[in-house]
């Protein structure tokens, strides 16, 4: 891959985990259903006039709206409100262990070897988490798992799904998730106006980063580069996201770094590594 291209990845990556520290900005002024409704708002208004979509797509973006929008976005900010970032970040990763076990459940994918290392280490990563100090209470817990889960349907939609492009299909999910998760703020939540007129420019600047530069930008140039290079070269980056998020928690939060989380993070990582990382076979020699 060409240094620019690296970069550009990188780049990328340092987005996203910027990302999970944003959010946690963010969902500590505003109500993460009403921060996540607003989010929505914003990429549905950038993107749907520029990216129509068939009619005939518009059920299955609205079955994705609710798996990708209200199951793993909308969990994922209400997981971190009480969460440390770095270990939401990790928890989080967790969608492809889980998209891999779905694959094989549904669409009769074969497990080799490899990959089933992989699913061992991942879970043994957040059993090691699971003993230390940083893990959320049990229902943060549940709720950033359960955001992986969603986050691992979608993937596995999207795979069966019609042919879309990737902003087109973000600005739609986003569109037809707004209403759902407007609603769960409504039943759920409370003080939203009072919550808007106190927020300062710290979190409206995390809506426009989470929308703009995570949804938007970062997506733009990531799609981009799988365009330009073979996807085993471009998807092992990712690995990178939850290294940066645990390292930036640490700068910028003050969250700990205790052996817990970088043991445990460290088999989360190498397993998600064994996942989705296909090795070649040197060439025999004559």
């Amino acid at each position: 891959m060409p240094l620019r291209d690296l970069l550009l990845g990188l780049f990328v990556i340092a987005i996203w985990a910027l990302n999970i520290i944003v959010i946690k900005v963010g969902v500590a002024e505003l109500p993460p259903l009403l921060i996540t409704t607003i989010r929505f708002m914003l990429v549905a208004a950038l993107l749907v006039p520029f990216y129509p979509v068939a009619r005939a797509q518009l059920p299955f973006l609205l079955l994705l709206s609710v798996t990708f929008g209200s199951l793993h976005f909308a969990l994922l900010f209400i997981g971190l409100e009480h969460a440390e970032a770095g270990t939401g970040a990790l928890l989080v990763q967790m969608g492809t262990p889980f998209a891999t076990l779905l694959a094989v459940v549904f669409l009769k994918e074969r497990l080799g070897p490899k990959r089933i290392v992989g699913l061992l280490l991942s879970f043994a990563g957040i059993a090691v988490i699971a003993g230390g100090p940083t893990l959320p209470s049990p229902l943060p817990l549940t709720i950033l798992l359960l955001s992986a889960l969603g986050w691992a349907v979608s993937q596995l939609l999207i795979k069966r799904g019609p042919p879309i492009a990737p902003l087109a299909l973000a600005g739609w999910v986003a569109l037809f998730a707004v209403p759902q998760v407007a609603l769960g703020s409504w039943l759920f939540e409370s003080g939203q106006w009072q919550a808007v007129k106190q927020a300062s420019w710290v979190g409206w600047g995390a809506i426009i980063y989470t929308a703009v530069m995570s949804s938007i930008v970062a997506y733009g140039i990531w799609y981009a580069l799988l365009r330009r290079h073979p996807i085993n070269r471009v998807i092992p980056m990712t690995l990178l996201t939850p290294v940066f998020a645990v390292g930036l928690g640490a700068l910028l939060m003050g969250d700990s770094l205790g052996m817990h989380k970088l043991i445990g993070g460290g088999l989360v990582v190498s397993g998600i590594a064994l996942i989705v990382i296909k090795f070649r076979r040197a060439p025999r020699l004559a």
